[in-house]
């Protein structure tokens, strides 16, 4: 299927749909979340392909994690996660000698439907699985959240850039998402963080990682 053609997938805005086959850009250290921004520098020749053909087309790429073990297969399609998050090219910066600069914006996870290697870079058919809100509850985890993050900040002696996450007005699913694209969780850790599901559950295991961290600098065996 022609990358970007016969759209499907509904998102926020009115009139983007993301189409039902995106080329796949799987990263070994990378999980990319909905409502964040990443930016990237594009030099292999396959992947400065991909993006010029996206650019014309449905302007969407999945982005995916590696599994463990890529190295012995970088080159061809090493096995990667079943969920990762589609990036919309919002900003793009061709170079001279062909490479691009890039900003992708977080749409939605998605689920792998299938996958196909008929071109240099890998397309998948994919669902996506947009993250639940929780029902009957305003912000369940929202300041236990903001205190243990906090205490972990306090103990990096990380300064201002981080201090638009604790505006009030943030909303949850972008607060959950900052902290987990910002700290400095492993690549394992935040992929964990992607499948969460409900947005709850996503808040939950963010805490409990921080604590983690927290009495594993402080010297403490355990939960705290």
């Amino acid at each position: 299927m022609p990358v970007g053609r016969e759209p499907s997938n509904r998102v926020d805005e009115p009139t983007f749909r993301v189409p039902e086959c995106i080329p796949l850009f799987p990263l070994p250290n990378i999980v990319f979340f909905p409502k964040t921004y990443l930016p990237l520098h594009i030099f292999e020749p396959r992947y400065c392909e991909m993006i010029a053909e996206i650019r014309e087309a449905g302007q969407c790429v999945g982005m995916v994690l590696l599994k463990d073990g890529w190295e012995r297969d970088y080159y061809g399609n090493p096995p990667v996660y079943e969920m990762g998050c589609v990036g919309r090219l919002v900003s793009i910066e061709e170079l001279p000698d062909g490479r691009f600069n890039i900003m992708l914006q977080g749409l939605e996870r998605y689920a792998i439907r299938e996958q196909q290697y008929d071109r240099s870079y890998r397309l998948a058919r994919i669902h996506l699985k947009p993250t639940r809100r929780d029902p009957g509850a305003e912000s369940p985890g929202r300041a236990e959240l903001l205190l243990i993050a906090d205490a972990y900040l306090k103990r990096r002696r990380d300064d201002p850039p981080w201090q638009h996450l604790w505006r009030p007005d943030l909303d949850r699913e972008l607060l959950v998402n900052g902290f987990s694209t910002l700290l400095d969780l492993t690549p394992l850790e935040k992929q964990f963080l992607l499948e969460a599901d409900p947005l709850a559950q996503r808040t939950y295991r963010l805490i409990d990682l921080l604590r983690f961290k927290i009495d594993e600098r402080d010297g403490v065996k355990g939960w705290s």
